[in-house]
């Protein structure tokens, strides 16, 4: 397999002090004032071991499942860690351009992992029939990193077949109005849904995540799982997001990141740059001749972008830009940029 892929890089790395972050996927700088006071709220409680049975029962309700279908996790990371352990031993397929954190982790766990690759001339579309017919463990993000793909919950239901476990990265999913498409909602045979609460409410570093999934799936990522993994202040942020006054937020937030991203998408199109296919989530792909010079100047002026190129099926032409409220400065430095680097 070809290696040249940096799988553990992320935007982080690109951000820098003084620069405008349009790198990083977090919608938000920092929590909404009332989940600060519910998790300040519980530091008088961790002398005690965290106790997960709260936030898994506000996690099925919010989703209309079982607790025993739901299994909190420190991030999707450690999701996606749990599955390539306990099912990774044969067949594992990952759906590129995405995430590479699925693959890192089949990798460290010394898994075999095969590649389907979507093409950038296809929009990035999810046709099934890429995946090879023996994968027996499959990852897809729906929406997708970093193209902004939303493929239709029916073509994501065609990769299930019998021996087949179909993981589903639904980290960003919250942020699309309505979410819809998901698979959350039901429990369906051999699949596997990982949800992350990082992106809308600004808590990448408290790492809260959780997988549904049959009962049974859930009991083998658990027996893997390290005891008390997830801490006390990431299940108190997990009941807290989950109750419908939460939701009511995440879907007000998801609708404001459709409205700056569609004056991005515009601003983008008339600098004449390259959007890739339909973008769904808080966030675009793009394709610009000599993307890392034009990213290097960007930095210059005070902005940090995501570089493309190790995604799996990406290469030195491809940026991923945040979606962010304030966006005339940057499209403004944009075309400056271009303009120089042209």
């Amino acid at each position: 397999m070809d290696d040249q892929y940096d799988l553990l890089h992320h935007g982080d790395r690109e951000v820098g002090d003084g620069l405008v972050d349009l790198a990083v996927n977090v919608r938000v700088p920092a929590p909404p004032d009332w989940l600060r006071h519910e998790l300040a709220a519980c530091l008088g409680e961790l002398a005690a071991y965290p106790d997960v049975r709260a936030a898994t029962e506000a996690i099925a309700a919010r989703h209309g499942r079982e607790p025993a279908d739901v299994l909190p996790t420190a991030g999707a990371a450690e999701a996606f860690t749990l599955l390539a352990g306990a099912f990774g031993g044969g067949g594992a397929v990952v759906v590129h351009p995405q995430f590479t954190e699925p693959e890192a982790a089949l990798r460290a766990a010394g898994r075999p992992v095969r590649r389907a690759v979507l093409r950038a001339a296809d929009d990035f579309v999810l046709d099934p029939a890429a995946v090879p017919a023996d994968a027996e463990l499959v990852f897809v993000g729906n929406p997708t990193n970093p193209t902004s793909v939303l493929h239709p919950a029916a073509t994501l239901r065609r990769l299930c077949r019998p021996g087949r476990l179909v993981v589903v990265d639904e980290a960003f999913l919250d942020a699309v109005p309505g979410e819809p498409e998901s698979l959350a909602g039901q429990r369906l045979p051999g699949v596997v849904v990982v949800r992350s609460l990082t992106k809308t409410w600004g808590i990448a570093g408290l790492r809260a995540g959780y997988v549904l999934a049959e009962p049974a799936v859930v009991e083998r990522l658990r027996a893997l799982q390290p005891p008390w993994s997830v801490s006390t202040p990431a299940a108190v942020a997990m009941v807290a997001c989950s109750r419908p006054v939460a939701l009511a937020e995440a879907e007000a937030l998801a609708g404001s990141a459709e409205r700056d991203r569609e004056v991005l998408v515009a601003g983008l199109r008339a600098l004449g740059v390259d959007v890739a296919g339909t973008p769904r989530a808080p966030f675009v792909l793009v394709r610009i001749p000599g993307a890392d010079r034009v990213r290097l100047a960007l930095r210059e002026v005070g902005y940090a972008v995501r570089r493309g190129d190790t995604f799996p099926g990406l290469g030195p032409d491809w940026l991923r830009i945040a979606v962010r409220a304030e966006l005339d400065g940057f499209l403004d430095a944009l075309g400056t940029v271009l303009a120089r680097c042209a």
